[in-house]
């Protein structure tokens, strides 16, 4: 089996999203440049150790970083287990290390700036902005969580919300601060009424009465994620410990949630400072 023709055979497969096959096309075509148009059953684990080499070393735009090695690795990877399975697939580590990113955090009061910026809400879109990014903020919710809410994922009696099917498949439930509760509240009473058309269920409504998609949060701000990463930076800060923060922001594992780990450093510094006699 040629590699030509394996690749159309993959990307053509269905149970692939859109989002992958666009990613792998790219992908797959850079390693068949690499690799010609040979055999399949050819690739082992010293051709990906070449094509690591090879995709490690400088060219004209620059290095390639170490998050786009890995991906184009994994797509040879799934390529090679697609068409002659997963026996056949070269089983060794060759990813480089990727360097760690620390999240990008608003301080406390560039959130308070950023809210208070918007003045005093008053059409009904200008309440369910704000609403929105109240909300994003108090509870930690990524976008894609924040406009998937319904009417009732929204507790006000027991002042939690309902966040259904997350990042990690499973649902859990945040508590409701208190000032989120009062814009979405009041988005409720006097905002979603006059957006609302026919019988839909969404809590965040469009200017067509549909439910919201995460372009209207990048349009509020360019990065809604660094609101999640504040969330879990002042909780930290505040002296929440790293496994409830997990459960708060739908972590499957605390490895994710440890990116956050400085910070939990740096508050237990301040406290052995101001606790120990021989700080």
């Amino acid at each position: 089996m040629r590699l030509s023709g394996a690749i159309d055979r993959y990307l053509a497969a269905a149970g692939i999203s859109d989002a992958t096959r666009r990613a792998y096309r790219a992908d797959l075509n850079d390693f068949a440049a690499w690799f010609g148009d040979r055999p399949l059953d050819e690739i082992d684990v010293r051709t990906l150790s070449d094509y690591t080499a090879y995709l490690g070393r400088s060219r004209p735009g620059g290095k390639l970083s170490a998050s786009t090695i890995s991906r184009r690795l994994a797509a040879v990877r799934s390529l090679v287990r697609h068409a002659l399975g997963p026996e056949r697939v070269p089983d060794v580590p060759l990813s480089p290390k990727r360097s760690r990113r620390l999240p990008d955090a608003p301080k406390q009061d560039e959130i308070e700036t950023m809210l208070e910026s918007a003045g005093t809400p008053e059409t009904p879109i200008e309440l369910r902005n704000r609403a929105l990014l109240e909300l994003v903020y108090s509870a930690g919710l990524r976008s894609s969580e924040a406009v998937a809410l319904d009417l009732g994922d929204v507790d006000f009696d027991a002042e939690s919300v309902h966040v259904r099917n997350g990042k990690g498949g499973k649902d859990r439930f945040v508590p409701l601060g208190e000032e989120a509760a009062y814009w979405l509240a009041l988005y409720r009473r006097d905002g979603r009424p006059t957006l609302a058309a026919g019988a839909e269920n969404a809590f965040f409504l469009s200017v067509r009465g549909r439910r919201l998609d995460t372009s209207t949060l990048r349009r509020l701000m360019a990065h809604p994620h660094r609101l999640r990463h504040a969330f879990a930076t002042h909780l930290l800060e505040g002296g929440a410990d790293l496994r409830t923060i997990q459960e708060l922001l739908g972590h499957s594992s605390l490895s994710t949630t440890q990116v956050y780990s400085h910070v939990d450093a740096k508050r237990l510094r301040r406290v052995y400072d101001r606790a120990h006699p021989r700080s």
